[in-house]
């Protein structure tokens, strides 16, 4: 057998070339494996049991009569060891196995080894690379040398020889099959052992790299010695086969139990609300439906906020679209907990109990009038000493720099940014992210990084944040599925919107004093941008939260355009980036930032396929008025055009070649001395022509401006 240390491999897109199940005969072959219980009772935790609980809301706000704690193995890269570290966030998460076996001739490589009493409750893959999609999986229970299940690792994982929609599934539907995330819920309970390899004949150590790529993330349930877990077994599959079409249905089309409604509406002026107070015993809100109107419908989903307090304890702050999921613009999306319409009616089927009395509110932080129809449902519930509160929080991080520090080398300026602490007793059941990115470049290679009850490494250490989501390879394709989702995706290659979506049932995460949950800020750019962060979480009264009401910040203007995060002002050394300028228009063709390593900050504004006589018009601005001596660093390649710039509408030089026949080069030009009024000006690039040798595409390249003061 033989151990991996830490492994290096670039990512490609490479055409997977899929096979079915090749196993003997070449068909889908599953032996049972043998396994000891005489003895069965209601408290046993079984295939059965998992996939009933998986459904059921009321289940989740007890914490678990089967107390296990919610693990995971994942390729992430083993030179993570410790926060101390500078490798705390190496990013080769690909290809890094448990270890290499050899199985009757076999070479398997290990992802999942791990002792019962258990279950897994989420599995995840991806691939990219030849081959690297072509291998077997094996699932290996209570050490039998003979796997109950063998096959093609995406007919098991995404396809349906195991199980249908949605409990087996790839995202986007939309996106390219080989540029999908896989994800199995379909739980496998296991009473003494787990073991899960894979054999794939394209992996190989190659020029210092393994290749190809191989990306996994397995949760599972580590019970406590002493709870019985009846093994699942391929019988099961028959036996329980209306159970796992009743359970997709369900998690498919939820429905709220509702014993009572109540509704209000109303037009919130500023700082105003609207509230529904319930008192009664025995009951729990069951679901949310609400709807908002306001002349800016953005401001609105983030300033107008829900506060939930149970018997007293405030749990629930958060905007309005957060909660629902579809950050600060309507997206429609359907999980098992929530769904968004087109029409911008938002619903939640979160189960809240409480003992005596809740209090449910809709706030105005903002400035303008906004109206609300606001719908709750409530259900009976039996309140027990294992129930919880049901909890939301959310902040946002407005135009935080990407890089810890802008001088760090490229694999040193990233950090970890937390979710939520919680101290206390209860379990963390999700999470929502919306940033607005503020260039052409992805924004989350971070690994999530939770940690529960005091752990000095955590309990979840993944492979990406789109992992994390279920998604893979940082596609903006739209996707909704029951616990994973991303409405938009906007963001995820251009400045813009995502948000992205993790709801849990099976692989909500107890804890008994404390959890912690983090994800890396690992962006490819060091830039600004906002990055907020929504926890749902379920808590026994008493707990504590690091996390506290952000009013200030849901006051804030949204951000609809990138000048909204990163300000077009030259800064004190009078200096602005070019891809800080504010486009105002663009007359032809398309403008981005585009990333180059010889660029001031590695980006630029970058303009291509204008037409001739076009112009792209940008704004600045300088906060003292005065006489400057200008200069801008320009792009030249061999596909670049000639340019003219003006200054506030005034020509100030009439040709700039920006061609250049030897590849891609930066030239500083002296732009003159010209008067500039505070506060906001105008900088214009005009395409005149092309260099007798430049390649087609007329394109102009903005490192960055610089104004120095004549006194």
């Amino acid at each position: 057998m033989k151990n991996y240390p830490g492994i290096i491999c670039p990512h490609n897109y490479k055409n997977n070339k899929l096979s079915r199940f090749s196993i003997f005969s070449g068909k889908f072959i599953v032996i049972a494996s043998i396994f000891l219980f005489t003895a069965c009772n209601n408290k046993n935790v079984t295939f059965d049991t998992l996939l009933e609980e998986m459904v059921d809301k009321t289940a989740i706000s007890y914490f678990p009569e089967h107390n296990y704690s919610l693990k995971q193995f994942s390729s992430y890269d083993r030179k993570s060891v410790s926060p101390n570290e500078k490798n705390w966030w190496a990013n080769a998460d690909w290809t890094q196995f448990v270890r290499e076996e050899n199985n009757n001739g076999r070479r398997e490589f290990v992802l999942f080894d791990a002792d019962g009493p258990g279950a897994v409750v989420r599995y995840w893959m991806t691939f990219s690379g030849e081959g690297a999609a072509d291998g077997t999986l094996r699932i290996y229970i209570d050490k039998n040398k003979t796997p109950l299940i063998e096959g093609n690792v995406l007919d098991i994982i995404s396809g349906d020889l195991l199980a249908p929609e949605p409990l087996a599934a790839s995202v986007s539907p939309d996106a390219e099959y080989k540029a999908r995330g896989h994800n199995l819920y379909l739980p496998i309970p296991y009473s003494k052992h787990c073991k899960i390899t894979y054999e794939c004949d394209a992996v190989r150590f190659e020029d210092d790299y393994w290749k190809p790529s191989i990306y996994y993330n397995i949760n599972y349930r580590s019970y406590k010695p002493g709870v019985k877990v009846e093994s699942f077994t391929t019988d099961d599959l028959t036996a329980s086969k209306s159970l796992i079409e009743k359970t997709a249905a369900s998690l498919l089309n939820p429905e709220i139990e509702t014993a009572s409604e109540f509704h209000k509406s109303k037009t919130l002026a500023s700082s105003d609300d609207i509230s529904i107070d319930l008192t009664d015993n025995g009951k729990a809100i069951s679901g949310i439906k609400i709807k908002i109107d306001a002349k800016n419908l953005s401001q609105a989903l983030r300033s107008t906020i829900l506060q939930i307090s149970f018997d007293g304890e405030e749990t629930v702050w958060v905007p309005l679209g957060e909660f629902f999921g579809t950050g600060y613009q309507i997206y429609p999306s359907k999980t098992w907990y929530t769904k968004v319409e087109e029409n911008g009616q938002m619903e939640a089927s979160w189960l809240m109990p409480f003992k005596k009395s809740a209090i449910i509110s809709i706030v105005n932080y903002g400035k303008q009038d906004v109206e609300v129809d606001l719908n709750i449902s409530v259900s009976k519930y039996k309140w027990k000493s294992s129930s919880m509160y049901f909890g939301v929080s959310w902040h946002e991080l407005n135009g935080i720099n990407t890089a810890s520090n802008q001088n760090l080398e490229d694999d040193e300026w990233h950090y970890d940014v937390n979710y939520i602490d919680l101290k206390g007793e209860g379990v963390y059941v999700g999470d929502a992210l919306t940033v607005f990115n503020t260039v052409n470049t992805w924004w989350g290679e971070g690994d999530e990084k939770i940690y529960v009850d005091g752990e000095d490494f955590p309990s979840c250490i993944g492979t990406g944040t789109e992992d994390y989501y279920g998604y893979a390879w940082c596609r903006p394709e739209k996707f909704t599925h029951p616990f994973i989702a991303q409405p938009t995706g906007a963001g995820n290659f251009n400045p813009g919107m995502t948000v992205n979506l993790r709801l849990r049932s099976l692989d909500a995460m107890p804890f008994k004093k404390e959890l912690s949950s983090n994800i890396e800020m690992w962006h490819w750019v060091k830039t600004k941008m906002n990055y907020a962060m929504t926890a749902f979480w379920y808590v026994k009264p008493g707990y504590v939260s690091n996390v506290s009401p952000g009013i200030e910040l849901v006051k804030k203007p949204v951000a609809l355009k990138r000048s909204d995060v990163i300000k077009p002002v030259v800064d004190k050394n009078g200096m602005i980036e070019g891809e800080s300028l504010d486009v105002i228009s663009c007359d032809s063709g398309t403008y981005s930032i585009q990333y180059g390593s010889l660029l001031s900050g590695k980006t630029q504004l970058w303009w291509r396929n204008g037409t001739v006589g076009d112009k792209l018009k940008t704004r600045f601005i300088i906060n003292k008025a005065g006489r400057y001596k200008i200069s801008a660093r320009f792009t030249k390649a061999p596909d670049y055009g000639k340019i003219q710039i003006s200054l506030n509408d005034k020509t100030i030089a009439n040709s700039i070649n920006g061609f250049n026949e030897n590849g891609v080069v930066v030239s500083d030009i002296d732009l003159g001395n010209h008067a500039l009024a505070e506060g906001e000006n105008t900088f214009t690039i005009k395409i005149i022509g092309a260099d007798n040798s430049a390649k087609p595409g007329n394109m102009a390249g903005i490192d960055f401006l610089k104004f120095e003061e004549i006194r």
